[in-house]
């Protein structure tokens, strides 16, 4: 592919206010590797990806990255939209409405009874099992497209130093130190934060 604005590397580095030269020393590889990737001569390894949603603070490009080279996400993770977080509110609100009006869950009770989907039951649970993934859908643009830190991202310099710390690690946005220690503290949500759950 050749270099434009399509690439996702390339958006997510200038996104962050960072030169090829900036980002290649933030993430301890060479600026040939960062101009290849950003023209698609090679794919990134997901250690150097994991790097660059970190130090670009783009958790979505943890997802394009996902779908762009394997084949099989999109069968367990549904296609993401970017969208505002007043659209994204009214769809989750739209379809588990949908979900409770129509009795899915009871239906779906019904249906599980005896341990297994028989043929008359099968289009109601395809039916159920297609609202559920666009409630997931939705959930998943809302934290990996509307997070508080994507809507209100500062413009950083160009030599890629930051002026806010992150999460007390460090007064400036040495990205070598991001990456260390948030790999002790994965975090599955792919942001590097902890979400509570109610």
């Amino acid at each position: 592919m050749p270099e434009d604005y399509s690439n996702i590397y390339k958006i997510a580095r200038r996104a962050a206010g960072y030169t090829q030269e900036a980002a290649a020393e933030q993430l301890n590889i060479s600026i040939e590797s960062v101009r290849a990737y950003e023209t698609y001569q090679r794919t990134p390894p997901a250690d150097v990806v994991e790097r660059m949603v970190v130090c670009f603070d783009a958790p979505q490009l943890a997802y394009q990255h996902l779908h762009e080279t394997n084949a099989l996400i999109s069968r367990v993770i549904p296609q993401l939209e970017p969208r505002s977080i007043p659209e994204v509110a009214v769809r989750i609100y739209n379809r588990m409405r949908s979900f409770s009006q129509g009795a899915c869950l009871e239906h779906l009770m019904a249906i599980a009874e005896d341990g297994r989907v028989d043929d008359t039951e099968q289009p109601e649970f395809d039916a159920i099992v297609k609202i559920l993934r666009s409630i997931i859908q939705s959930s998943l643009e809302l934290e990996i497209f509307c997070s508080p830190d994507s809507a209100t991202k500062k413009e950083r310099p160009e030599d890629g130093a930051s002026r806010r710390s992150v999460q007390g690690l460090a007064s400036e946005n040495d990205c070598k130190t991001i990456v260390t220690q948030s790999a002790q503290n994965a975090s599955p949500n792919l942001t590097g934060k902890e979400v509570p759950f109610p």
